[in-house]
């Protein structure tokens, strides 16, 4: 996995209307050094009806968009906030980015981690088997707690998921290298002066 200091983590969320992506909510984190130093959210405003489902699923009503940015606003702003920082996002790849780019916003260059494909890869290490992969199924047996489906509680539990990958790679490349010392009597002794 890439390891990155400075980054952004992002989520949307979305209704979909007779085919067409609305969106109703874009944020984002800024992580530098394992430390949130900065963040964006915003709702979108859209005249299109809301699905129960999707009211349901995420708490927002057309009461809190009504009054929003439209969404040339608040992508502008999206935009200004990524700059040209990587990205990391949870199973973006699939649904965030490409609505993104129906919106005339293309990152696949700055996207560098998707967090659902390393969970998968570390379903049966790191993750022990997991149930499912559902990023706050994730982030819960991790130790984060966080309202899925809110988009700036997710962009927060995408970076500590990552945070976490992170910090476990670290301690495996650790136990690696002191289990080559332990192996190699000679391992952790300068010997430069006798090889002159």
């Amino acid at each position: 996995m890439e390891k990155l200091r400075d980054y952004i983590a992002f989520d949307l969320e979305f209704n979909q209307h007779e085919g067409v992506t609305h969106l109703i909510q874009v944020s984002a984190v800024r992580f530098q050094d394992g430390q949130e130093i900065g963040a964006f959210d915003s709702y979108v405003h859209t005249t299109a009806p809301l699905k129960s489902f999707i009211n349901g699923l995420t708490g927002i009503t057309a009461e809190t968009l009504k009054d929003a940015p439209k969404v040339e606003q608040v992508l502008k702003d999206f935009q200004a906030f990524v700059g040209d920082l990587p990205i990391v996002g949870y199973n973006a790849a699939k649904s965030d980015l490409p609505i993104l780019m129906e919106h005339g916003l293309d990152y696949r260059d700055q996207y560098k981690v998707d967090l659902y494909d390393e969970a998968f890869e570390r379903r049966s290490s790191d993750l022990h088997g997991i149930a499912n992969l559902k990023l706050q199924t994730v982030a819960s047996f991790l130790g984060f707690k966080g309202q899925s489906h809110n988009s700036l509680e997710d962009a927060r539990m995408t970076a500590r998921v990552y945070e976490a990958f992170l910090e476990s790679d670290e301690g495996k490349l650790l136990l690696e290298e002191q289990s080559n010392l332990s192996m190699n009597p000679f391992g952790g002794l300068d010997l430069s002066q006798f090889l002159d």
